[in-house]
């Protein structure tokens, strides 16, 4: 706090201790969360507590970050990060993408792709089903539960800052993406799309759609949120939109979580293969992401 007790820096952290350990996360299930601080002094002030017992920390900033330079703290994961300023006119934004991009956005167009921008949590239970899809088929992962996305959209709709974009072929949603606004922001937190549909380009009608509804907003900035490096092919689509690009650091203290054991990861991993084989029915799955995924954050 400052000295008319005004708040002046800060972070946002919880324990968690479940099957997997002990730990503190900033914050799970994030892309990042950055601590709110201008130098090395504010982050250790407002770290104190976070860094005052044995229980280790995870956190997720941009390596612009105070953060970065505390030397209790080492770096344990990188990930890109990519933004695309909306400050210029729609015109000059659309010359800016890459050459592939505007030919992308002008494939959807001529297929006669129709995008639906919705604040309804009906559209967030739609792209849900979408969502359970891809983390199946394409990652063999689970899925966020239902509620997870049905309280995103709780928190944010009073404040009119959530829009599901479903892109339509011939009536039925074959695309998805979800955005979260948050100040002069827009966050593309969620997507996924069908296989079959993609020679259409139904994300970039997406993208392309949700971009001219931010910039009628006012807002100012659309953040495209992390891209695993692993991952380069995601990484040079969004640098198709970006002009901004930079690095996500996972940086850690006190090493793995208390109590750890490698026979619980094995089995959480060997439960997930299991559950995402494409003989298993995509209700079954769903039914697992919702009973397991608080145990990966």
């Amino acid at each position: 706090m400052d000295d008319s007790g005004s708040p002046d820096a800060g972070v946002a952290w919880i324990d968690v201790n479940d099957l997997r350990g002990q730990r503190r996360v900033a914050l799970p299930f994030c892309d990042r969360a950055d601590p709110i601080v201008e130098d090395l002094t504010s982050w250790q002030a407002v770290a104190a507590d976070a860094l005052g017992d044995e229980v280790p920390l995870n956190l997720r900033c941009l390596d612009t970050s105070p953060a970065v330079e505390d030397p209790r703290l080492s770096t344990i994961g990188e990930a890109a990060w990519h933004a695309t300023p909306l400050t210029r006119s729609l015109d000059e934004l659309h010359a800016a993408f890459r050459p592939q991009t505007r030919r992308n956005i002008a494939t959807a167009e001529r297929a006669g792709v129709e995008v639906i921008l919705s604040a309804e949590a009906e559209a967030v239970r739609e792209y849900h089903r979408l969502h359970v899809e891809l983390r199946k088929r394409k990652y063999r992962l689970l899925a966020q539960p239902r509620e997870f996305l049905d309280r995103i959209w709780k928190a944010f709709s009073p404040a009119d800052a959530i829009r599901t974009a479903l892109a339509m072929v011939d009536g039925r949603p074959v695309a998805g993406a979800l955005y979260l606004v948050w100040q002069d922001t827009a966050y593309y937190k969620f997507g996924a799309s069908q296989v079959e549909f993609l020679p259409l380009r139904p994300n970039d009608a997406i993208h392309w759609q949700v971009i001219r509804w931010a910039h009628g907003r006012g807002l100012r900035m659309l953040d495209w949120g992390l891209s695993d490096l692993d991952q380069p092919g995601l990484g040079r689509y969004k640098r198709g939109w970006a002009s901004v690009e930079g690095r996500i650091r996972t940086l850690n203290a006190g090493g793995p979580p208390l109590g750890r054991r490698t026979d619980v990861e094995e089995t959480l991993a060997a439960i997930t293969d299991l559950l995402t084989d494409p003989s298993v029915p995509q209700a079954v799955t769903a039914r697992a992401g919702a009973a397991l995924y608080r145990f990966f954050c």
